[in-house]
């Protein structure tokens, strides 16, 4: 079975952005190409945290509604949000409203500042834990991995909330930490083209120091 399908426009995809075309605009134009602007991670974290046992469908056709309702992910004034805040945002329909979640987000703003204090910026942070892969060999389908898994440890070990491995390995897919396009789907080779070329952000210690 085939792990691409050929498009109207003769490309060929991942099979798993078939469905919709948000699913196809998100994958030809973000999923799997290398970002290192902290506010676009800590976006990236935040919404695949909500992302947790919904479709990512319904966080993408929410995407602007979130940020909106969190400052466009600027984590220093989601940091300052309040118990008030929170209490808006639960009644904001055009959001997944789940308390556990949204005080995350606030918490995960908080611990953001934190980690740019001790360690410089979160792509510095997050880059470290990059995988260590062959990209001309077609990539295995997995839900984690052992720098994903490092990752939540780290992380969680820094009081971030809804950062389990497998909501970090999608997180590092999203990135482009990873170059889960298939071989033949027409992405893959402009993600290996941006991280052959990316300088990855320097942190201030060796990485996995907290395993």
């Amino acid at each position: 079975m085939s792990n691409t399908f050929l498009g109207e426009d003769n490309k060929r995809r991942c099979t798993w952005c078939e469905a919709t075309q948000e699913y196809q605009d998100y994958h030809d134009d973000e999923w799997g190409y290398p970002v290192v602007d902290d506010q676009r991670l800590f976006e990236k974290i935040c919404l695949e945290g909500f992302q947790s046992g919904l479709s990512w469908r319904t966080i993408l056709v929410k995407r602007e509604n979130f940020r909106a309702a969190f400052a466009n992910f600027d984590f220093n004034e989601v940091a300052m949000f309040t118990q008030e805040d929170v209490e808006r945002l639960l009644q904001d329909a055009g959001i997944v409203r789940h308390r556990g979640k949204i005080e995350a987000v606030i918490n995960n703003a908080k611990c953001a500042q934190t980690l740019i204090k001790e360690i410089g910026s979160l792509a510095a942070f997050f880059w470290q834990f990059e995988p260590s892969r062959d990209e001309s060999i077609e990539p295995e389908v997995m839900a984690t991995c052992d720098e994903s898994v490092a990752l939540s440890k780290a992380l969680k070990k820094r009081g971030w909330k809804f950062v389990g491995p497998t909501t970090m390995y999608a997180f590092m897919q999203a990135m482009g930490m990873v170059n889960d396009h298939c071989l033949d789907c027409h992405s893959h080779a402009k993600s290996r083209q941006l991280r052959g070329a990316l300088v990855r952000p320097s942190a201030k210690y060796p990485p996995h120091q907290d395993n």
